[in-house]
């Protein structure tokens, strides 16, 4: 679905934080409405609240394997194993493709870099030549089409 990786990059785009982006662009095919996905995701932008940790489409795509493969029985371990097997797919892949899930390191960042610091940068055209998270909230799109959507996830 070219349309659902283009409707991220554009959420994206339109001053969304990654999560948020990756979240809203598939909230529809589960009864979700934008507002409600769009509050659920915001969290976890710029790394989780901007701590730099866990990529936000990373999480995004999290997100979703919830609502798609989740288990609502707290003693469902089968159901669980296999929502944690597909995370766990899920995140293989993003790391083929861009080397981690961090965040600080997706943007080539160090340890030292303040993550206290809760503002998040303006969206300028210079924003958009540093940063590869357009092209990264796309691939999160793809790889949830490709592995989980497709239904080409871990069986056991």
């Amino acid at each position: 679905m070219e349309s659902r990786k283009e409707l991220a990059m554009q959420l994206f785009k339109e001053g969304y934080n990654c999560s948020q982006a990756v979240f809203a662009a598939y909230c529809d095919l589960y009864n979700m409405d934008q507002e409600t996905a769009l509050k659920v995701s915001s969290s976890f932008g710029g790394g989780m609240g901007r701590m730099r940790e866990v990529c936000g489409a990373v999480s995004g795509m999290f997100l979703i394997a919830g609502l798609e493969t989740g288990s609502v029985d707290g003693k469902d371990q089968e159901g669980k194993k296999h929502n944690y097997d597909v995370v766990q797919q899920l995140a293989e892949e993003y790391k083929k493709e861009n080397g981690s899930i961090i965040c600080r390191e997706l943007l080539g960042l160090d340890k030292k870099t303040d993550t206290t610091q809760t503002k998040p940068e303006a969206r300028t055209e210079e924003y958009y030549k540093k940063r590869p998270c357009v092209e990264l909230v796309g691939q999160a799109a793809e790889i949830l089409e490709r592995v989980l959507l497709n239904k080409e996830t871990v069986q056991e």
